[in-house]
């Protein structure tokens, strides 16, 4: 595939594709050019998709110069998906997160700009839907940084999520919320939501792009008919897991029959 061509407009498409991470030795093999130095592989990998979600906030805390790093190594258009630290999400009594919750948002994201897409707040799989207490997180959610309007995702991996009162509660808050495509978590509609956050976990390594084709034509298919149904809908698809070596393969694949869409 090409280089993909920034949007005009600043805002960019309204369907993107990507990957998680662009750090993975296999990646050497099959993605990058032989020979490609490690330093300019999210050079290379901005280039080829319109989005990354970066899995490494979740773990380890970065400091500005390192975001304001990744902005201007990425071109014009392309979008960070970022999963904010587990401090914040991975305790039982989630109202009690308000420090972790305003020492991430506050640790530098504001650096990437207009490249600063949704933050997604990935649960235990063992929470379970609480109102109370996924309520009482929400309300810790702050709207912007530094001027920035923030969009929140929350990845919940309980299937006690798939309920009506969930998505209601999330709608109220302003709330996105993580549809996987997994054997392992739930695959949460939200009909309600501006945005779909599709994280497709299915990859399989025997295929050379991780989905056979028809089956990323279906996302594709789905893709499109969600944006069609409102000006302000988008979609952010990130190939996750699975197969992990052929995920790049799989995201330029959708880009590929998305065209112009994309």
């Amino acid at each position: 595939m090409t280089e993909l061509q920034a949007q005009p407009g600043g805002e960019g498409p309204r369907i993107r594709v990507g990957i998680g991470g662009w750090t993975y030795e296999p990646w050497r093999d099959n993605f990058y050019p032989k020979g490609l130095p490690h330093k300019e592989e999210l050079a290379y990998a901005s280039r080829h998709l319109s989005a990354i979600e970066v899995n490494g906030t979740f773990y380890s805390t970065f400091k500005p110069d390192t975001f304001a790093k990744w902005r201007d190594e990425t071109p014009p258009g392309f979008l960070f998906s970022l999963k904010a630290h587990r401090f914040a999400t991975h305790r039982r009594d989630l109202s009690t997160a308000g420090e972790p919750v305003q020492r991430f948002v506050n640790s530098g994201l504001a650096q990437l700009g207009d490249k600063l897409g949704p933050i997604v707040w990935q649960l235990m799989p063992s929470t379970v839907f609480d109102p109370a207490n996924i309520g009482a997180f929400f309300a810790l959610l702050p709207r912007e940084v530094a001027g920035r309007p923030l969009q929140h995702v929350l990845d919940a991996r309980h299937p006690s999520f798939q309920s009506e009162a969930y998505l209601e509660l999330a709608q109220r808050h302003g709330c996105a919320t993580v549809h996987s495509d997994s054997d392992e978590y739930p695959a949460i509609a939200d009909p309600g939501s501006e945005l779909a956050y599709l994280r497709l976990m299915r990859a399989q390594a025997d295929s050379p792009t991780g989905y056979e084709p028809a089956a990323i034509g279906e996302w594709v298919k789905g893709a499109r008919a969600w944006v069609e149904q409102g000006p302000n809908r988008r979609v952010l698809a990130f190939f996750i897991s699975g197969a992990k070596e052929r995920n790049p393969a799989a995201a330029m694949e959708m880009l590929r029959q998305l065209g112009d869409a994309a």
